[in-house]
């Protein structure tokens, strides 16, 4: 039987105050893959993610071919969060991982499984800590543990590495390998860092209203001029 790729876009299209967005768009991602989207800013990128999490309307389909749990795991690029919400970050992550309110405190077994998460991504001993105290970089991290657990099928990538120093930029490819490789998840991300493209990417997707060109990170990032120019002043040289 055919390897079917996890998603599989056809003919997407999406609209906005009848402007279009994304056009045309086709992509696939296979099993244990990480396909990048690159373009300019205001391509469509991001946009393409909010279509696949079915929060913009689109033409054209957007299909999923799920082997165990169909989970969709995601980190947006902007997680705004009220500074004064009364929510550490242990509550926030039980908050889909137990049945009982978690205002009446963690499940039985939870904590540990949570202090774990964290160690994961780098996060030990901020299992109390609230929310709204958390840095831009400690609270992607945050929501990268809440992306990998349970383990999904497809994990969707706004520029996760957004607000992250060198050091846990690391840690998070470190870990999307390590997610990737143990559980065979497919990878859809948005990167404007080039750098970790060519580290990461098995395949790339230059995207600018729509697809112009998909292949491999040296065929859509290398010597292909059509491509460097549609790039744009939004990349610095890498």
């Amino acid at each position: 039987m055919e390897d079917l790729p996890v998603l599989e876009i056809r003919d997407l299209t999406i609209s906005r105050n009848r402007r279009v967005l994304v056009a045309n768009a086709a992509l696939e991602v296979a099993r244990g893959r990480t396909h990048v989207l690159v373009g300019p800013n205001g391509s469509g990128k991001s946009t393409l993610l909010s279509a696949v999490l079915g929060l913009a309307e689109f033409t054209g389909s957007i299909r999923f071919h799920w082997r165990g749990n169909g989970r969709i795991g995601y980190v947006p690029q902007f997680f705004g969060v009220d500074r004064t919400l009364p929510l550490t970050v242990a509550e926030f992550l039980a908050l889909t991982r137990q049945r009982r309110p978690v205002c009446f405190g963690l499940g039985r077994g939870q904590r540990a499984a949570l202090e774990a998460l964290l160690a994961r991504v780098g996060m030990e001993g901020f299992l109390h800590r609230p929310l709204g105290a958390l840095s831009g970089g400690e609270l992607q991290r945050v929501l990268l543990a809440n992306a990998i657990d349970p383990v999904p099928e497809l994990l969707l990538l706004d520029e996760p590495a957004s607000g992250l120093d060198e050091s846990a930029t690391r840690r998070f490819e470190e870990l999307l390998v390590e997610v990737r490789q143990s559980c065979g998840a497919a990878v859809l991300m948005v990167s404007h860092d080039l750098a970790q493209v060519r580290r990461l990417a098995d395949e790339v997707t230059l995207i600018d209203r729509g697809v112009r060109a998909t292949g491999s990170p040296t065929q859509v990032l290398g010597a292909d001029l059509a491509a460097s120019l549609a790039l744009g002043a939004s990349y610095a040289a890498s």
